[in-house]
């Protein structure tokens, strides 16, 4: 009977690799759980450890995707997989990030301002040793 009460009172919430199919991020749950493993997704500035981990509405969400970081605020927990526009309806944009490769720096001659936090703490990458 707790339960039920308790129910009321906590908002909505939805399995995290659900909700990245819901909101288009990835294409099945396979894919999502692929992505929780690699640990690519934060919670409130926590990884991620499990697939069944709940989100609820006011989370903000960090998702490494390939070369760009995503960081969303969750405003509303989708029934389903809908079109892209209105799976956008359910979140807020809060910052885009991507790395940016040596050439891009090469071109513009300065790092641009997005891109900085993820460039700053990468290691600079080694040449190949010959034999």
């Amino acid at each position: 009977m707790a339960g039920g009460v308790e129910g009321s009172i906590r908002s909505p919430s939805v399995r995290i690799d659900r909700l990245l199919v819901y909101l288009r991020f990835a294409r099945t749950r396979s894919a999502a759980v692929a992505l929780i493993e690699a640990h690519a997704l934060r919670r409130n500035r926590k990884h991620v450890l499990r697939p069944s981990e709940q989100a609820h509405i006011g989370d903000v969400l960090t998702i490494a995707l390939g070369d760009s970081v995503r960081v969303i605020e969750l405003l509303t927990i989708p029934d389903r997989r809908g079109p892209p526009a209105s799976a956008r309806s359910h979140y807020r944009e809060v910052g885009q990030f991507r790395e940016v490769d040596e050439a891009e720096l090469d071109r513009k001659g300065q790092m641009p301002i997005a891109a900085s936090p993820l460039v700053a703490d990468k290691p600079p990458d080694l040449p190949e040793k010959r034999f």
